[in-house]
């Protein structure tokens, strides 16, 4: 039986500040907003529902929830929440989601405008090597402004996997 998968459809994100990650991700990453689920003028969410549905402690409450997508792919929905029992940003090395990568033409100027946005670069763009190598195949890891991991990454030139596989990345 076929589930009809299609691809991701939304990653979800949390974050310190709804309205500041919005604004990274606007100009960092050509992000737009495409609605707000939960506002911030809404009472937080502490329903036992609420914990229960995601799997937070009782001592935290949804504060506000948005909607952003790019010019192409997956959307990010950002998550705002209250509480004591959170920690600050996971690395690579925790256990979970490690990065959110973004496919770019030009990944000096990305790289660029995520810092000019407040973000910061983990080290200058890196050669795709292997499977993924060819002319100007680049990826690089940079943190947002709270912490969180994310990638540019672009490849030009056809990669080498495409030799081995029936599957390709984009289908479009």
């Amino acid at each position: 039986m076929n589930n009809n998968v299609h691809g991701i459809d939304h990653i979800g994100l949390t974050v310190p500040d709804l309205d500041a990650a919005t604004e990274f991700f606007i100009n960092a990453l050509n992000a737009s907003v495409i609605y707000d689920t939960y506002l911030k003028s809404q009472p937080p969410r502490h329903a036992v529902a609420t914990q229960k549905r995601l799997g937070i402690s009782s001592d935290t409450a949804e504060i506000a929830i948005r909607m952003i997508g790019f010019p192409n792919g997956a959307q990010i929905e950002l998550f705002e929440f209250s509480g004591q029992n959170r920690s600050g940003p996971v690395t690579p090395a925790d256990y979970g989601w490690q990065h959110v990568a973004f496919y770019v033409d030009d990944i000096e100027l990305a790289v660029r405008q995520i810092e000019a946005a407040g973000g910061k670069r983990n080290a200058d763009p890196i050669d795709l090597t292997g499977i993924e190598a060819g002319a100007g195949n680049k990826f690089c890891y940079c943190l947002t402004p709270w912490g969180s991991s994310i990638e540019v990454i672009t490849y030009p030139t056809p990669q080498p996997y495409l030799h081995t596989s029936k599957r390709r990345k984009w289908s479009v």
